[in-house]
Formats: structure tokens, C-alpha cells, sequence
């Protein structure tokens, strides 16, 4: 079995990765298991720097494999606003349940809805430079919060591939269409391409 390090405290996070990685045959271990306490300051201009500084933080701990994402939602008509800032505008707001009805708020005045889930994933200690993977989710967002699936801005975020907003969605049917899923996609493609996992 390839035994992965997630660096991530999130356990909605780290439940999604078991559920996807696991059926090839990938542990996935958390850094609670492992002892590690990560105190990355995530202060890169991208999900591409944020994601490896994730990964980087944890590598001076361990020699496994690493994996670490970072995600945000894009709308379109608030020039791709929250982005990198996502996680950040939530706390902002008191939670995400608020933050969903800010940016509904915000769209008032937009006809177009339009928006993505973006994520990045960075892997560590399988090759001398980081391996980095995009996974995009387009969608739009909803003039409410629908459903009580999914967490984050999952209920206000109408997923065109999945034609079914992602707070009413089956687990199964996330893990298909989601932006990490689609970047957990690409990552398993690079392991067996490179023989690390097998088919």
C-alpha cells in the first residue's frame, strides 16, 4: 500500500482524500496522526504558492510523501473575489454560513452568476521538485443556500458538470465532479505513470 502524508488539520478535508485515494490503494494519514503541528503561514499570492508552502512546512518532519492543496471559490463578477482569500473571508464573516450569504449579497446587483471552485495540490518527496496539480469546477452561484451536504460555500455553489447544487449532493457525486476531486484526478494519473501505484 503508498502510504501519503495530508498536510492539512481540516477533517472534512481529510475525509474527502480517504474517500477518493483509498479505493487505489493509498492511505492517507493526517498530521495528527504522525505528531506534527503545522504552523505554515499561508501568505503566497496563489493557490499554487499557498499549497506548497503547506507541503514544505511538514517535509522537515517527515521523508514520506506529502500532499497539501489550497482551494478557494472565484465569482466571476466580483473580479474572481474571495480566491486565495476564501478561508479568510469566511472567518471574517463569523463562518461560512455567513460568508455565503455575503457574497449572495454582493451578486445582488450582477446578472451574471458565474463561478468556480479552484484547488491546487502540491506533492512532496516522490521526485526532486514539487509536483503541482489544478483541479477546476465551474459552476454558478445560487440566489440561496440549498442543502445541508458538502460544507464551506457548498450550499450556495450550482455545479454545472454535476446539474445539482453541492449542498444537496451525494457524497459519491462531489467526489466526481468537485475541484479536488478533479486535482486528486491528475495526481493519481502521475502515480501510476510513475509506477507508485499500480493500476
Amino acid at each position: 500500500m503508498f502510504e501519503i502524508l495530508l498536510s492539512s488539520n481540516n477533517n472534512h478535508k481529510l475525509e474527502e482524500y480517504r474517500k477518493m485515494l483509498e479505493p487505489h490503494g493509498i492511505k492517507v494519514y493526517s498530521l495528527k496522526d504522525k505528531n506534527i503541528i503545522d504552523d505554515a503561514e499561508e501568505d503566497g499570492d496563489s493557490y499554487f504558492a499557498n499549497s506548497l508552502i503547506k507541503a514544505k512546512s511538514v517535509s522537515r518532519f517527515t521523508s514520506m510523501p506529502i500532499i497539501a492543496d489550497d482551494s478557494g471559490l472565484e465569482v466571476h463578477s466580483l473580479n474572481n473575489f474571495p480566491g486565495i482569500h476564501t478561508a479568510r473571508f469566511a472567518k471574517q464573516c463569523g463562518g461560512n454560513a455567513y460568508a455565503n450569504l455575503e457574497i449572495i449579497k454582493k451578486l445582488n446587483d450582477f446578472e451574471n452568476k458565474d463561478a468556480d471552485f479552484k484547488c491546487v495540490i502540491t506533492l512532496l518527496n516522490v521526485s526532486d521538485e514539487p509536483i503541482q496539480f489544478l483541479g477546476i469546477c465551474p459552476g454558478k452561484i445560487l440566489e440561496k443556500p440549498y442543502g445541508e451536504h458538502g460544507f464551506g460555500y457548498d450550499p450556495i455553489f450550482y455545479s454545472y458538470e454535476a446539474c445539482v447544487p453541492f449542498g444537496l449532493a451525494e457524497e459519491n457525486i462531489k467526489n466526481k465532479y468537485s475541484h479536488r476531486a478533479k486535482a486528486v484526478e491528475q495526481l493519481l494519473k502521475y502515480l501510476k505513470e510513475n509506477d507508485l501505484i499500480k493500476e
